[in-house]
């Protein structure tokens, strides 16, 4: 039943993904290793919405290890269905922490089968486009794993999430899969383990930032990140890369809506004031903004489809078909559009 659930879910997500973002681009499927298990290392720009796009993308079922504080709640049976495994930090509890020796074996079984795993290897979520200092998290995962699994092949594979705005839906995405690292590789049996695990987390490093358009946090960064907009993000990953490290001074800044477009987006979204006003009161107590996105994604999955069904059953009965045709073709891509609440500044 949990693999119908999750099945039914991801393909639920990769339909969604090309209606919440304006574009989906994905760049080096190719890269991702057919003969070993797998640990993804994604950067971590969108809280709950990086791990919901990277599984619902990548081919075949991905276990993501998660903060331990969400598990043994009303939605453990959801966490056991999407493959999640949790993991405990200080602040959970110096007791807490021994309970890691059980997930990580379960880690090392899984990627010795040649299973797909997914773990965010910089220090927390946060809403910057450059690379955050890395945890070695990851690469001290991927090391202990081929460890415990001689003779079989262990990958780190790095990625790349870039959105086109960290709040707004009807944004871009760039989804990048760099060059894969077979742990074997970089490992030097004359070094420790310590030094082994330094020596993967430095080349995770180099090749997560290829897959990012702005990697680092230069002088500069600032005035590139303004250049990230609808408009400049309708090239290719390599253009737009390229073009923010060379001719960013040349590339357009956003432009404010018209009064008009205002109007008249705020008119088709009537016939949605009612999830609308209950996705404002959501995301408005949200602290967290990093969390803003990811509300936004999952109240569009599940709230907006809960209230067209209702509205569309009540139109078709009182004014037929035709009527309840031409209301959803109004209100559907509005409210995509529409959901881009005045919760924070970048709004």
């Amino acid at each position: 039943m949990k693999l119908i659930v999750y099945l039914f879910l991801k393909n639920i997500f990769r339909y969604y993904n090309r209606i919440y973002f304006r574009s989906v681009n994905v760049y080096g499927k190719n890269n991702i290793p057919t003969d070993g298990g797998v640990l993804f290392s994604p950067n971590h720009q969108g809280a709950l919405l990086d791990p919901l796009v990277l599984a619902s993308l990548t081919q075949g079922k991905t276990t993501s290890l998660t903060r331990s504080d969400i598990f043994g709640g009303p939605f453990q049976w959801f966490l056991d269905a999407f493959y999640m495994l949790p993991v405990y930090r200080i602040r959970n509890g110096y007791s807490n922490l021994k309970k890691n020796d059980a997930t990580f074996a379960k880690c090392y079984e899984l990627l010795g089968l040649g299973k797909f795993m997914l773990m965010f290897s910089e220090g927390g979520h946060h809403n910057e486009y450059y690379l955050q200092n890395l945890s070695k998290g990851s690469s001290r995962l991927a090391f202990k794993a081929a460890q415990e699994n001689p003779g079989k092949k262990i990958y780190l594979q790095p990625v790349g999430i870039n959105y086109g705005h960290h709040q707004q839906p009807q944004c871009t995405l760039h989804l990048v899969y760099g060059q894969p690292i077979e742990v074997s590789d970089f490992v030097d049996l004359k070094l420790t383990d310590v030094e082994n695990i330094n020596i993967l987390k430095l080349e995770l490093q180099n090749r997560m930032k290829a897959c990012l358009w702005l990697p680092d946090n230069t002088e500069n960064y600032f005035i590139q990140k303004k250049k990230i907009n609808r408009h400049t993000t309708q090239v290719d990953f390599k253009t737009l890369k390229s073009a923010l490290q060379n001719n960013y001074n040349k590339m357009p800044e956003v432009k404010q809506k018209s009064k008009t477009r205002k109007v008249l987006i705020f008119l088709l979204s009537l016939p949605n004031i009612i999830p609308l006003w209950i996705s404002r009161k959501i995301i408005g107590k949200i602290e967290d903004i990093v969390f803003v996105s990811s509300l936004k994604y999952v109240l569009g999955v599940f709230l907006f489809p809960i209230w067209w069904l209702a509205t569309s059953i009540t139109i078709a009965y009182l004014y037929g078909n035709r009527v309840m045709t031409t209301y959803l073709l109004v209100c559907t891509p509005v409210s995509y559009t529409h959901l881009t609440l005045p919760t924070t500044p970048y709004v």
